[in-house]
């Protein structure tokens, strides 16, 4: 099997814990530190510039938090989230990307169960890039894979949406724009305020309605163009 070694970034306003921290990663053998930050805006402008799969992330820091520097990132590789007290576990669970959570001080043999579990995570995205473009969402209390590819439509329901997919419905807690966000260009669009479909799934339209799999959805005229475009660029 090929080990699995992941690009790792510390951030960590304290000097002192920034170099505990830092020392434990270097010293697991799955972990190739960076870089590490004393701030979330130094290591977003890093992040930037290079492949990270893995932050270990201090939640209370001065001007940019940890939760501020997640809301940053288009795209964030795994998280493990850090902090004094566990006041913030609930929060973490609305983020996909938090692999695991430790509180200070960190234990050695707690830190490096949290790295192991991102190894196996690591291991799972590997395994899942072959198979095509997926979401983790937060459904009953665990985190679900779904395949884009599967989704039919989403709905909005309130402060939260419903996905529809080939394998069957999921709520989730989420808005319309952030999940749409987390799609890749023009495979998922929006047709109305509260509906959200999959191109490639699209069997009949009209000025006012989109059919899916039998079911019609209702389209808002401003948003008929842009389904037409895209469906003559992907035809």
């Amino acid at each position: 099997m090929t080990k699995i070694t992941l690009n790792t970034v510390v951030v960590e306003d304290s000097e002192t814990q920034r170099a505990v921290i830092t020392k434990l990663a270097k010293d697991n053998p799955h972990l190739n530190v960076v870089g590490d930050y004393a701030n979330g805006i130094l290591a977003l402008n890093a992040i930037k510039k290079t492949k990270v799969d893995l932050i270990l992330l201090d939640i209370v820091m001065p001007v940019v938090n940890g939760f501020d520097l997640l809301d940053s990132l288009q795209k964030p590789p795994q998280i493990i989230l850090i902090s004094d007290s566990s006041d913030y576990a609930l929060k973490a669970f609305d983020y996909n990307n938090i692999t695991d959570y430790l509180q200070k001080p960190i234990d050695k043999s707690r830190f490096a169960t949290a790295i192991d579990r991102a190894v196996k995570t690591q291991n799972q995205i590997n395994r899942d890039n072959d198979e095509g473009e997926f979401v983790y969402v937060n459904v009953d209390l665990q985190k679900k894979k779904i395949f884009i590819n599967s989704i039919q439509w989403v709905e909005a329901m309130g402060d939260y949406i419903k996905i529809v997919t080939t394998e069957g419905k999921f709520v989730v807690l989420s808005t319309m724009k952030a999940f749409l966000e987390q799609m890749p260009e023009n495979k998922l669009i929006r047709i109305h305020k509260s509906y959200i479909v999959n191109v490639n799934k699209i069997d009949n339209w009209s000025s006012t309605k989109v059919e899916v799999d039998g079911t019609k959805l209702p389209m808002s005229r401003s948003h008929k163009d842009q389904l037409e475009k895209i469906l003559i660029i992907t035809e």
